[in-house]
């Protein structure tokens, strides 16, 4: 009789955490489910579509800073976005000399506190069209709206249009990005 207890509440226990798995509302992004349980590192890293993304935030040593508490925003870029930098960019970057101005890079996409799209619209709208975003670097992006789709203007004048949104962590949110954001020099 303990033998059959023990089993009904170990069936019991594995059907009710597949009940929290099943009720958590996942993107994919990159062929890959995002988990809002999961941080910010741990979905990225499943994500085809961010393989030089990952590979770039380890190479910043910025692993631990993306797995803490945050919350963090993030403007993260596909692959696609890496290629389109001039022939041998991510390769010279990812070299242990040009540690401090990767991390610059990538912390330049990131900004403090959990802004979903909805409060990211909200700002524009409050800004008469466009907003202001103050980055973990430092830097400013401003984003406004294109038709339907968010963009991000960097301090270079480049931009960047958010492909997929609310790809929400346990620290914070992602939101994937179509280029590569870049600081003043």
């Amino acid at each position: 009789m303990k033998s059959f207890k023990s089993i009904a509440m170990m069936l019991c226990a594995a059907v009710s955490m597949n009940m929290v798995i099943a009720q958590e509302k996942t993107v994919t992004v990159g062929g890959a489910p995002m988990y809002p349980s999961k941080n910010i590192v741990e979905n990225a890293v499943n994500s085809k579509d961010h393989t030089t993304l990952v590979a770039a935030v380890k190479a910043a040593d910025l692993v631990a800073t993306l797995q803490s508490a945050g919350p963090f925003t993030v403007f993260a870029p596909t692959n696609a976005a890496f290629d389109l930098l001039p022939k041998g960019t991510v390769e010279t970057l990812l070299k242990p000399e040009n540690k401090a101005t990767l991390a610059g890079i990538l912390t330049y996409h990131v900004v403090p506190g959990k802004l979903g799209s909805k409060e990211i619209v909200a700002l524009i709208k409050a800004g008469g069209g466009k907003a202001e975003l103050t980055t973990v670097a430092g830097g400013k992006l401003v984003i406004y709206m294109k038709g339907k789709n968010v963009v991000i203007k960097d301090e270079k004048g480049g931009e960047a249009k958010v492909t997929i949104k609310d790809v929400n962590q346990s620290n914070g949110v992602i939101h994937v990005t179509d280029h590569i954001s870049m600081p003043k020099a």
